[in-house]
């Protein structure tokens, strides 16, 4: 049976300005400037720069008065053209353009570099080669085949079936194998390999040959296991060398290139950090400012408030008018809307960021990471008195520029931990102090991870060595045998 009830019940939403404000704080310097260009395009009543007249601006006691204009007027004539106030500049082309050069004036071009895709440099190599119509078909193939690191991800038969499925080429497992004989043969040396040992091989077979070449070869083909493990006295043993002759064959393959591809200049990424916030020390104080480019100059456009004021103006208006208005003090209401929201932003960053920074003094006078405070997101909630997510906002992503280098303002917040005194520390401090310990051992003999915590125990802070390996891999330092070295 259907039952009708009334039920209440009380909930809190958010409003599309604070989703609006929301969405801005989270966002990076990059980011932001992205989200201004978006907002410049889809709201012509925003524009950017200074104003060129200092008439008042537009606010709401303005936008009231308006309110009540067009709600309490008679809409009963049509013979103004709203178009008149709307319609775009009609300008024709030829009127826009400039030729006043004359044709003696030099032409400054900035000339751009052609740049060579890394497959296609790999295709050009293969020209030099002499080759069958059906043996270049499955040359390209073979290069094509070839990632971004310069390794083939694919067996021999695979090679095989992929060639008589996608390019209608019948062939062999032998005839696949000598065709990628001569993909091997191009550089960079190791290109074409099927996995890291092959990789290594090639480059130290293109080497000129000496006995600590010959001898890396040899631990390569037959003790590569050894080799990665770092059994170095198993390798002295098998082979019957000296511990100097081992040395000299592994200072070889460190040489060596094992994402031969990846060397490749048009492949690489550069990517720009652009600092949010700037800190500097000036007579000894801190000094916050907000990155500029996050702080535009923006404006409503005089123009659509121009269009408010003739409608208001005009005795008698029109549906269509009407309409058109609405249109433009939407527009106008959402300009101002967006301006705000970043001054709000900013506001919002500045506080933030200087009670991180105050917070974190010590460590921003001298640089030490040692002297970095255990804090959390509701530390810093509490001392401007935002809500946490809003903290969280704000250090996501956002970068800022010290004396000591640009980091993540992310990176400043930790947990705390007790030490032997019964004092908070931070696991940034413990974690340095590892760091440094890991870094002067003898790497002959590295320490396990129950001696550096017995280690660091000694220093003062008792943790666990489940915790110290924790922390290690966090750092991305690998186990001592993988840090040891001949």
């Amino acid at each position: 049976m259907l039952k009708q009830h009334l039920q209440l019940k009380l909930s809190q939403k958010l409003s599309p300005q604070q989703i609006q404000l929301m969405k801005l704080i989270q966002l990076p310097t990059m980011a932001f400037e992205q989200r201004l260009k978006e907002e410049l395009v889809e709201n012509p009543a925003l524009e950017v720069g200074k104003e060129e007249s200092q008439q008042e601006e537009y606010d709401n006691e303005t936008r009231d008065e308006y309110d009540d204009d067009y709600d309490n007027d008679t809409i009963d004539a049509d013979d103004i053209n709203i178009d008149e106030y709307l319609s775009d500049d009609e300008t024709p082309d030829y009127k826009l353009q400039s030729n006043n050069y004359s044709d003696d004036d030099e032409e400054r071009e900035i000339p751009f570099v052609a740049a060579v895709s890394f497959h296609q440099d790999l295709l050009n190599q293969l020209n030099t080669f002499i080759l069958t119509d059906e043996d270049r078909a499955i040359a390209e193939f073979l290069v094509g085949s070839i990632d971004d690191i310069g390794y083939i991800r694919r067996t021999t038969q695979d090679l095989v079936d992929d060639l008589a499925f996608t390019q209608a080429i019948y062939t062999d497992e032998n005839t696949v194998e000598r065709i990628l004989n001569i993909i091997h043969e191009l550089e960079p040396a190791g290109v074409g390999a099927r996995d890291l040992q092959e990789c290594l091989l090639l480059q130290l077979k293109a080497k000129t040959p000496t006995h600590s070449v010959d001898l890396a070869i040899q631990i390569i083909e037959d003790q590569f296991d050894a080799f990665t493990k770092k059994h170095y006295d198993k390798l002295i043993t098998k082979f019957d060398i000296s511990r100097e002759e081992l040395k000299k064959a592994i200072e070889e393959i460190e040489k060596l290139n094992p994402k031969p591809g990846g060397s490749y200049d048009s492949n690489r990424v550069v990517e720009h950090v652009i600092p949010d916030f700037i800190i500097r020390i000036n007579d000894g104080e801190l000094e916050l400012s907000l990155n500029g480019r996050n702080n535009p100059e923006l404006h409503v456009s005089r123009d659509y408030k121009d269009m408010l004021q003739t409608y208001k103006d005009t005795r008698e208006k029109s549906a269509q008018q009407k309409d058109a208005v609405q249109f433009i003090k939407q527009k106008l209401d959402s300009a101002k809307w967006f301006i705000d929201a970043i001054k709000q932003r900013n506001e919002t960053l500045l506080v933030t960021m200087s009670a991180i920074m105050q917070y974190q003094e010590e460590y921003f006078l001298d640089g030490d990471e040692t002297k970095l405070k255990p804090m959390i997101l509701k530390d810093i909630a509490d001392v401007v008195g935002l809500d946490i997510s809003t903290i969280s906002r704000v250090a996501n992503s956002k970068y800022v520029d010290t004396p000591y280098g640009v980091k993540l303002v992310k990176d400043y917040f930790s947990e705390a931990m007790k030490n032997d005194q019964g004092e908070d520390v931070s696991t940034i401090e413990i974690k340095k102090i590892l760091q440094n310990v890991i870094e002067e051992e003898d790497k002959v003999k590295p320490l396990p991870d129950d001696k550096l915590a017995e280690i660091l125990k000694e220093k003062g802070y008792p943790i666990a060595r489940r915790t110290v390996a924790k922390y290690r891999e966090q750092l991305d330092i690998p186990v001592a045998r993988m840090r040891k070295k001949i």
